[in-house]
């Protein structure tokens, strides 16, 4: 199971494992199950962009979220 906690570039939000509580914390940050998001840094806490707003999360938060890696998008010649 690959989690925000140890992702990098662009991932799709596929489920997170939590109480009501953090749900709804997440949801009101607009983070929720199918949203697409990059993640900017992963080291001491992680920083994802969602739009033009850039979260920061700590860690304990980023294990919990599930996400799955977006395949890379390949250039036009």
């Amino acid at each position: 199971m690959k989690t925000l906690e140890n992702s990098e570039g662009r991932v799709t939000v596929k489920g997170i494992v939590g109480g009501k509580g953090l749900l709804r914390r997440l949801f009101d940050m607009g983070i929720y199950p199918s949203q697409k998001i990059e993640v900017l840094t992963n080291r001491p806490q992680v920083v994802v962009k969602l739009g033009d707003t850039k979260i920061a999360l700590s860690r304990g938060i980023a294990k919990k979220i599930v996400v799955e890696e977006d395949p890379v998008e390949q250039e036009e010649p």
